[in-house]
This record gives C-alpha cells, structure tokens and sequence, in this order.
C-alpha cells in the first residue's frame, strides 16, 4: 500500500490494483489521528464527514478520511466486507507509517462498521476506536447480530449515537456496550445523521462539538 496526490481529493490511498481518495485534516499540536470512514449515503466530502472533522480538528484530533471504492466509482450499491475491510486496513497502515500521533480509528455508520470489523479480521494496531451512529440494525428491525463480534475487539471503544437513532435502539445498544466493555456517550436529541430537535435539545453547543468534546475526553484517557 502507499500513497500519491492526487487534485481532487488531495490524497489517493492504493487498495489491491486501485486507488481511493482521501483528506487529511491536521491541527498544529494533535493529540491523535483519527482514521474515520464514511457512511453509506455519502464520501468523505459530505457535509456530516467535514462537520466532523473540523469539530474534532478544534479540540486537536487530527483526521484521515477516506473513500470506500463504491462511492469512488460513484455507486449507491456498498462494497463488499472484504473490500471495505482491506480500504480501512490501506487507510490505518498509512495513517501509521506517516502521522507520528496516538492512532485511533472509527467512521460515521456504515464507516464505522467497517472498520469494526477490520479491527477484529485484520488485528489492526491502533490505541482505541471511536464508533460514531453505528449502525446496530435496520431501521424498524431491533438485533443485536451486528454486534457479534465487538466483544473480540481489544482496544478501548467508544461510541457516540443520538438518543433518536432509529439504527440503534437504546437499550439493545447499551447491552451491547455492555458487553464489548465500551464507552457510550449519547448525543442529545440527535438522529441518525445528527439532526437535533432545537426545541427541547437542552444543550447549547453545536451536536458536532458535543461529539468532539467526548472524542477529546476519550482521546485523553486512552493516552494518558
């Protein structure tokens, strides 16, 4: 795997026989690299994915994120496990070889699944993950399947998901941290996709700086 520039998406990450692209977002004095996939219905250049970047970006997080080869070629259908798996490990080996950083990894939905796995099929060297609206079942269809396998994960994780998620019911959510002995921090009225309800959401600061807030606490705790 390396690395070469590319003018659209500043990065292009080698996966097998092709390329993806992909951001890196730095800050002067970061406390760590995040290596963060994106979701299903977007890249790395949707709004949500620069939403947080720039939050995580502002408390010293630094982040690489990254294209799946779906949404590179411009497809709605996403690729298969082992495909998402091997971008994720092309993207953390990088991230490694080049950020002299604590290294930690994660990803929005879709994104964050992925790399859940990988962690767990490939044994990816990283200080912790950071598992943002994971996606635990289908909408209108609670299960804990997709969780199977986080309890093999090693690392420290933490997830950050709405108190409206309709992926993630709350109480098959918090028996499934429970069970990977993970950290969960809920974000207050947000959905899915981080819409909030303004009226009775009783925190002031912006939902993205919410998440980069228990991000940074997370970050410190796992480095200090």
């Amino acid at each position: 795997m390396n690395c070469l520039r590319s003018p659209l998406a500043g990065l292009a990450l080698t996966v097998g026989d092709r390329r993806v692209g992909a951001i890196y977002k730095d800050v002067a004095e970061p406390l760590a690299t995040l290596v963060f996939g994106h979701g299903a219905g977007g890249d790395m250049h949707h709004r949500t994915m620069k939403a947080i970047a720039e939050a995580f970006s502002k408390v010293g997080i630094a982040t690489l994120r990254f294209n799946f080869p779906f949404k590179e070629d411009g497809h709605a259908r996403v690729d298969s496990k082992a495909v998402s798996e091997a971008t994720v490990k092309a993207a953390v080996e990088f991230a490694a070889a080049n950020y002299q950083t604590a290294l930690f990894l994660g990803g929005h939905s879709f994104g964050g699944r992925m790399a859940s796995h990988a962690m767990v099929d490939y044994e990816l060297d990283v200080d912790g993950m950071i598992l943002c609206s994971f996606p635990l079942h289908p909408r209108g269809k609670p299960s804990i399947a997709r969780a199977d396998h986080l309890a093999s994960i090693g690392c420290p994780l933490l997830f950050l998901s709405g108190t409206r998620d309709a992926l993630a019911e709350p109480d098959l959510l918090g028996s499934v941290v429970k069970a990977a002995r993970a950290k969960l921090q809920w974000l207050e009225t947000a959905d899915h996709g981080y819409g909030i309800l303004k009226r009775t959401r009783q925190r002031k600061d912006d939902v993205f700086d919410e998440m980069a807030s228990h991000a940074r606490d997370f970050v410190v705790s796992v480095t200090l």
